[in-house]
């Protein structure tokens, strides 16, 4: 797996705003300096009050300036900190849509080794709530962590120069929190990160009952899924719980940290100036109360930050893995963009689904299929059907020799032209919200509405789209809830067939359709697509019989290839199939039969 290659770090996807989360940080100093200098004018005008009738004029013409001063400070503020809020939001936001953005558009690139390691859930948390509290974290950083060091340095600045014994009791205090706020953190950060693997174990048994609904109902299987949803919340709740109780006591500490420096500055600070010393008096003692609160106030704005940091940790960890994620399908130095025929050819190949796995899924594959040949593949269960057309779309690479299309290697092509040439029907039938016509415009967005019904008439699919309301306009609903499973079945099949591809492969895309309507859905394709290569995966014999070839997997090697006539003669495992199939069809048969004799 490359994943060392290209690393990128998540303030990459901050981008066009960065001038948004670079002005932020300068209207926080702003707002930080004003805060400052508040409290140095005040303790001039209460001087000045406190000096009035010496020479009156002169003292109102000082009160009226240091309180144009202070009204003036307190409005710079204000702007300084209402644009810093939209500023900071704008950023914020704008990294989290980049951020959603660059984990979705790296997930396109992805193969379907790399789709393997990660589930659906965890891939649905990471976009969304891990997102949502790095977008948290970056927002209290770009205004809080630059504000805060601002003010607390400020302000000992500030309290130096009244009184340099009172600056020791707030650098005291200011370690005393350091450390308390250094402990939680420490003990925090592995709760958050086991907390947001059970969130994708809650995500997953969501999305699994939801998806399933139908078969849970079926199975009156209801309070089972409940159980499991229950355990899953009860996981999420108990390292939720153990990671709030942690940070829940550092509020509170910093509270009494606060408040302790406050008496003792108070009872120090009163004592000093009632008698006289290190020329404290009361409008000194007031500024120093003031910058007092502001330096407890950063430190407490730091404990904040880090609150949010250390929750945003474990869910950058998991943003940037996925972020450096590469794929498994290295693109070609050169690669062509013309696939000139629909012709495969396996040469020697071995598969692994993983570079970990010991045993291979397809060993010594070596195969040639023409261009326009019709191809039906047959196996048992874990035989490696489905792993062999996957290579042809190069949806997985081989580990050993090469696969072939169009008598070129499939790893010199260019992905988007080699997939535009090959169409996939599935075994699970995947549908999208939207109408009929919006799901077959995935083969081809250009098509006219002619095109669409041409590909439904092959498919099979517009004798039941024409009786339903609305026609092709008929609205599917999520993973087209609103048709049958053959119904759905034949959509893909003319989704694909409007592709016009030069190989259309079906991994027994035509299991929930009866046989006549299959043999239509081939009869089509030997009329209409006579060039495409189709290469048919089928459990029923009845569906390949009259291939050209057909190709017997047993254990992920090839057992046999020949025509149904040739197999049937030489080849044990396709006669046994056969055979099974062919006495299954009778006996079932005899059963309808003496049913209706029973019923007649």
């Amino acid at each position: 797996m490359k994943k060392n290659k290209g690393k990128r770090t998540l303030l990459q996807s901050v981008r066009e705003y960065k001038t948004a989360s670079i002005l932020t940080p300068i209207l926080m100093v702003g707002e930080a300096a004003m805060e400052i200098i508040i409290p140095f004018f005040t303790q001039y005008l209460i001087k000045e009050i406190e000096h009035v009738g010496t020479d009156t004029a002169v003292n109102v013409n000082r009160i009226i300036l240091f309180s144009c001063l202070l009204v003036g400070a307190a409005m710079f503020a204000l702007i300084c900190g209402v644009l810093g809020a939209r500023t900071a939001t704008k950023a914020s936001a704008g990294y989290a849509h980049n951020l959603r953005e660059d984990m979705y558009n790296n997930l396109q690139t992805f193969s379907f080794a790399n789709i393997d390691n990660y589930s659906t859930s965890s891939l649905i948390t990471r976009i969304t709530t891990d997102v949502t509290n790095v977008q948290n974290a970056y927002q209290m950083s770009i205004r809080m962590l630059v504000r805060a060091p601002v003010l607390f340095v400020s302000a000992i600045i500030m309290t130096i120069l009244i009184e340099p014994s009172m600056a020791l009791i707030f650098i005291g205090a200011a370690v005393i929190l350091g450390v308390i706020v250094a402990i939680c953190m420490f003990k925090v950060i592995p709760y958050f990160r086991t907390m947001f693997k059970k969130y994708d174990k809650l995500n997953a048994v969501v999305q699994e009952d939801l998806t399933a609904i139908r078969v849970v109902k079926s199975y009156v299987r209801e309070e089972h899924e409940l159980e499991k949803m229950r355990d899953a919340t009860q996981d999420v709740y108990h390292y939720s719980v153990k990671a709030e109780g942690i940070l829940n006591f550092l509020m509170p500490s910093v509270q009494f940290v606060m408040y302790a420096t406050m008496i003792i500055l108070l009872l120090v600070g009163s004592d000093m100036a009632i008698k006289g010393w290190g020329g404290v008096d009361f409008s000194n003692l007031q500024a120093l109360i003031t910058y007092a609160m502001q330096i407890l106030m950063g430190v407490m704005m730091v404990a904040m930050c880090l609150n949010f940091i250390s929750m945003s940790k474990g869910s950058a960890d998991r943003i940037r893995e996925v972020l450096n994620e590469h794929t498994t399908l290295p693109k070609p130095a050169e690669p062509l963009y013309e696939v000139a025929d629909g012709s495969v050819d396996f040469d020697d190949v071995d598969f692994f689904y993983s570079q970990k796995a010991d045993v291979a899924v397809l060993k010594d594959i070596t195969v040639h299929i023409n261009s326009g040949e019709t191809v039906g593949v047959i196996g048992a269960t874990g035989s490696g059907k489905t792993s062999l057309v996957s290579l042809i779309p190069r949806l997985y690479d081989c580990a050993q020799g090469t696969v072939k299309v169009g008598g070129v290697d499939v790893r010199n092509y260019n992905l988007d032209a080699l997939r535009n040439s090959v169409a996939m029907v599935l075994q699970k039938n995947v549908l999208f919200s939207g109408t009929i016509a919006e799901n077959l415009r995935w083969g081809d967005e250009n098509a006219t509405d002619e095109d669409l019904r041409l590909a439904a008439r092959q498919a099979c699919a517009e004798e039941f789209i024409e009786r339903l309301p609305g026609k092709y306009d008929y609205d599917l609903g999520q993973g087209g809830v609103n048709v049958s499973g053959g119904q759905k079945q034949r959509l893909c099949i003319a989704r694909a067939m409007l592709k016009k591809p030069k190989i259309i492969i079906f991994d027994d895309s035509t299991s929930a359709v009866d046989t006549k309507t299959d043999a239509q859905i081939r009869a089509a394709l030997r009329q209409h697509a006579p060039e495409t290569t189709k290469i048919i995966i089928a459990q029923r014999i009845a569906s390949v019989e009259d291939a050209d070839k057909i190709i017997v997997l047993d254990d992920g090697r090839i057992n046999g290839i020949g025509t149904h006539k040739e197999l049937m003669a030489t080849n044990e495992i396709y006669r046994e199939v056969y055979e099974s199939q062919i006495k299954g069809s009778d006996d079932a048969d005899c059963k309808e039969l003496k049913g209706g004799e029973v019923d007649g």
